[in-house]
């Protein structure tokens, strides 16, 4: 997993089937970040994209942009925001299947799917902390509050 103080891969995903984020669109203008998770539908996912959902506007107070990312379809990503009502964007990394989880070092092989990781990435392009949960539990928004707070010029 990548630690801090790495340069983060840059990467190119669809958000939506004509629409695509690329992290290097960011660069200078916000901090990202980036939750990789399992899979949609899942109920640990299910109340851990819920809970980002919620803490939106503390994320926005320290100019931060949240992705998150599995190796779903963006088909898949689409019904999963539209039912969980999120009002942040979810990055399909389906094909080739995981590249940006392993760029990431977050693909777990044995089961096909990212594991359940957070990275902040500061507004150089840096990661300024990042965090490898346990598949089985949601690790909360703590951790990637208390390194915006770090980042956050005042």
């Amino acid at each position: 997993m990548l630690e801090k103080g790495t340069i983060a891969p840059d990467f190119e995903l669809n958000a939506t089937p004509d629409q695509k984020i690329k992290l290097k669109d960011f660069k200078g203008k916000k901090n990202v970040i980036l939750a990789f998770y399992p899979a949609d539908w899942s109920p640990v996912c299910s109340d851990q994209m819920a809970l980002y959902n919620e803490m939106l506007k503390y994320f926005t107070k320290h100019d931060a942009q949240i992705f998150g990312i599995s190796v779903d379809s963006t088909w898949c990503h689409l019904a999963f925001e539209e039912n969980r009502k999120l009002h942040f964007s979810l990055l399909a990394d389906f094909e080739p299947k995981g590249t940006v989880a392993k760029a990431y070092g977050v693909y777990d092989e044995k089961t096909g799917t990212s594991e359940r990781a957070l990275f902040v990435i500061d507004k150089e392009g840096k990661i300024a902390w990042s965090y490898l949960s346990p598949i089985a539990v949601n690790p909360g928004a703590d951790g990637i509050l208390e390194a915006l707070e770090e980042l956050d010029p005042q």
